[in-house]
């Protein structure tokens, strides 16, 4: 009777130390996750601080002005536009023959 009662007594010990286990394991999955997040939580809101940085620059009527000609090309009436080309790299290659 005695040795039924101690493998009874293991067996909840084993299914609570499995149990504790499992908890810990999660634990440690969401607290990872929790980490990950909070990362790209603190992504998001520099993401969003420079957008808005950029709703308020956009604003102003001759910052959109200048964002249409630097972007787009655009000119107004009696303006012309020039476009540089810069040089072209010299391919000319140089090979020794010997």
């Amino acid at each position: 009777m005695r040795l039924w009662m101690w493998g009874i007594v293991l067996l909840v010990i084993a299914l609570l130390g499995w149990g504790v286990y499992t908890l810990a394991s999660e634990q440690n999955t969401l607290e990872s996750d929790w980490e990950g997040l909070q990362a790209t939580v603190a992504a998001l809101q520099s993401e969003n601080a420079a957008l808005r940085e950029k709703i308020e620059y956009i604003k102003q009527p001759e910052n959109i002005l200048k964002e249409l000609k630097s972007q787009f090309n655009y000119t107004e009436v009696g303006e012309k536009l020039l476009i540089i080309i810069p040089p072209a790299a010299s391919s000319t290659a140089t090979s020794t023959v010997h």
